[in-house]
């Protein structure tokens, strides 16, 4: 008898592939679905290794491509003094 592996999509939170299938199965539809359900993106790397896979896992079942537009970037650099200077209400 073959034995099945495991695969690990989330590496952080050591979140296998069963697991996520299992909550998509469940009703998952989103990143934050599967999050909420098995903690897979919640780990030191907040999902930049494992959040692809787990958006083309949820692609092939729903049919949508892109389902968020994911990690938002600043729209610029801000300096330590301006966040300070933020912080306190200052302008």
């Amino acid at each position: 008898m073959t034995e099945k592996k495991t695969v690990y999509i989330c590496r952080c939170e050591e979140v296998t592939e069963d697991e996520i299938r299992k909550a998509i199965a469940d009703g998952a539809r989103t990143v934050k679905g599967v999050k909420n359900r098995t903690d897979a993106t919640m780990g030191l790397c907040q999902g930049r290794t494992c959040r692809r896979i787990i958006e083309k896992m949820l692609s092939e079942v729903t049919g949508i491509e892109k389902l968020n537009p994911g990690i938002r970037h600043p729209v610029r650099t801000l300096n330590i003094g301006e966040l300070v200077r933020g912080c306190n209400g200052d302008e």
